[in-house]
């Protein structure tokens, strides 16, 4: 069986460091030009896609060069950002849950998120999380809608174990309707989390399989992902 967790508001909460070191790598590329992220939709969208609204809103390449270019220069900025202030935490219930799942010989996890790899493993590592724990990834890198990360989770699964997992088996665990909508999209389950922007009853309403508040029931979700 395989859990794939989504890292911000479901793993974690950093203060918007990832908001802060975008705004940061922008003004940097483009100096003298003002940035802003009004009405720019980020809860559980790709940072590609966040890039391409942000290029197409402020008038600055959004070809592929640029984007490396600004990647990178996020990657760099959001690294420094947390080493001189660390404000990320682990959400309530997180580190059992994971530790029991990574203790249990019929499951694997790994990230299904729409951060980058080299931000999200930053943030990982930032809360206090082991990333060797997370063996089966797909990060916003990987695809070009939230809906074609799971099936690279699945790939991903059969080439670390040599196993095939099918989608029943898989669980995805995070905190937005999108979160819900690639689940479903894929054939998967969904636990959702009440712990980001998201309130249960609107992830009750998106479909999610089971709504939590928070993670810190552990013994209670254990049951249920083993159901």
């Amino acid at each position: 069986m395989l859990a794939l967790w989504d890292i911000d508001g479901t793993l974690l909460k950093s203060e918007h460091a990832g908001i802060h070191a975008m705004l940061e790598a922008l003004h940097d590329l483009h100096p003298g030009r003002s940035f802003s992220f009004d009405g720019v939709e980020v809860s559980g969208r790709l940072d590609p896609l966040i890039y391409q609204e942000l290029a197409a809103r402020h008038g600055i390449p959004g070809d592929d060069d640029s984007h490396a270019t600004f990647r990178a220069r996020y990657t760099e900025r959001l690294r420094a950002r947390l080493a001189a202030r660390n404000t990320v935490r682990v959400l309530a219930g997180v580190v059992d849950l994971v530790s029991a799942l990574h203790d249990h010989a019929d499951w694997e996890q790994g990230l299904l998120t729409g951060n980058y790899e080299p931000t999200g493993v930053l943030k990982v590592i930032h809360a206090g999380l082991d990333p060797d724990h997370f063996r089966i990834n797909a990060f916003a890198d990987h695809g070009t809608t939230r809906r074609h990360l799971p099936p690279v989770a699945i790939k991903r699964f059969h080439q670390v174990t040599g196993s095939a997992v099918p989608p029943e088996r898989v669980v995805i665990i995070g905190d937005t309707p999108l979160d819900v909508d690639c689940a479903h999209h894929n054939g998967c389950r969904c636990l959702a989390v009440a712990t980001g922007i998201h309130p249960a009853d609107e992830l009750r309403a998106a479909g999610a399989d089971l709504v939590v508040d928070d993670l810190s029931d552990v013994a209670g979700i254990l049951r249920w992902l083993q159901a």
